[in-house]
């Protein structure tokens, strides 16, 4: 059962991720990840989350408000390794989003619910990694 938290972090996540241009693509997104929602509950989380429509290449695409559409990161290194921290919902969609570009600096991630271990690949610079993470967060 998914808690209306969740639900929210949800949204959050798959407007970060996806460009989403109407509510009906989102609740097909929301449905397909196992959250039971409907059009009308979807209306209220999104004016909850303030979530606005912005020009996109194209025509328009959903939009998160400018404090949360890139979470702020915090980048730590031990060794070979390096640990993100963000806002508790947003590790999985930010992992997801580093390993889905394929970022050469970068050989994957694993994510927790605010933690992501970071796998630098050998022969960059811990300055490489973190600019080579600058093109996911502002």
């Amino acid at each position: 059962m998914n808690t209306k938290e969740q639900r929210l972090q949800a949204i959050c996540r798959i407007i970060s991720a996806e460009t989403i241009r109407s509510q009906e693509d989102l609740l097909r997104l929301l449905v397909a990840q196992g959250y039971d929602v409907t059009q009308a509950t979807l209306s209220r989380d999104m004016k909850q989350l303030k979530i606005i429509k912005k020009p996109d290449s194209d025509s328009y695409a959903y939009s998160l408000p400018e404090t949360l559409d890139k979470p702020p990161l915090k980048v730590e290194f031990s060794g070979n390794l390096a640990v993100i921290k963000t806002r508790p919902g947003y590790a999985m969609g930010i992992a997801s989003d580093i390993d889905r570009k394929t970022v050469p600096e970068i050989v994957g991630t694993i994510a927790g619910d605010d933690t992501i271990l970071l796998i630098p690949r050998e022969g960059y610079s811990r300055e490489q990694v973190i600019t080579a993470l600058s093109q996911f967060v502002s």
